[in-house]
């Protein structure tokens, strides 16, 4: 069943307060891994849903930053997606294995220590689009957000030169020749089914994945007179300096909290 932890190994955490444990879980029948960090303080928690960018080794999960958000007051699931780190079947850059984020999320639901009510989704790059396809799939979703994200798959792939070859072979061909495959892979075209409010935060400089990115999404949640917040920093890059990247991320936390609360 999609979202069953399997097996479950304790990890060495980089914080005292935190619980780390590697884990792998069922999603479309595969066998997929991950990182779950559980704060060590008894009580219920929100789920925080860690979805990453990059693909493949390029972009791993990092235990310092799960367990960053995890010291926010969250249980903190991150798949590494199909494929990787000793996982089965093939990573497919914002295809099949957005059913790996999904199951993930049914790993937290069925967590003791989380409210199954109150599970957030968090993107940043490639998992920016990761994250809007899960609250897409899933209406449970208490909010979304997505930093640095991708929103737009094709535009990705006029942007980044260097990425071409891996989306031609991962994809099946260029956006001009499947441009349908691209669409698919895009969730700016069902952005209509989100019940959940979204933050997206991008550094105005960001070479990676640019601001167009950002603009395009709040744009489409705006049409759709979704609940969009924007904050945009027209210093930084894709990589935020370290001591606003803090400052960032406990403020996201304090955001996501507040959502869905009267």
């Amino acid at each position: 069943m999609d979202g069953q932890i399997i097996e479950k190994h304790r990890f060495p955490s980089p914080n005292p307060h935190i619980d780390v444990f590697l884990i792998t879980y069922l999603s479309q029948g595969l066998q997929v891994k991950g990182f779950l960090a559980i704060p060590k303080a008894k009580g219920t928690y929100d789920g925080f849903l860690y979805l990453r960018g990059g693909m493949k080794n390029v972009g791993k999960v990092r235990l310092s930053r799960i367990t960053q958000f995890a010291a926010e007051g969250f249980v903190v699931m991150a798949p590494f997606y199909r494929g990787n780190q000793g996982g089965e079947g093939n990573e497919d850059f914002v295809g099949e294995d957005r059913y790996d984020a999904l199951s993930a999320f049914r790993v937290l639901q069925n967590l003791p220590q989380v409210d199954s009510r109150r599970i957030h989704v968090f993107g940043f790059s490639r998992g920016g689009a990761m994250a809007l396809h899960t609250a897409i799939l899933e209406n449970q979703i208490c909010s979304v957000v997505v930093w640095g994200g991708v929103s737009d798959v094709m535009l990705t792939y006029w942007e980044r030169l260097d990425l071409r070859k891996m989306m031609k072979r991962v994809i099946g061909g260029t956006p001009t020749k499947y441009p349908e495959r691209y669409r698919w892979r895009t969730p700016l075209y069902s952005i209509d089914r989100i019940k959940a409010p979204v933050l997206i935060i991008h550094g105005e400089k960001d070479h990676n994945v640019s601001i167009e990115h950002a603009y395009r999404l709040e744009k489409r949640l705006k049409e759709l007179e979704k609940p969009v917040t924007t904050w945009y920093f027209p210093d930084f890059t894709h990589y935020f300096p370290p001591k606003d990247n803090r400052e960032t991320v406990h403020r996201l936390a304090e955001w996501m909290k507040q959502q869905g609360r009267s």
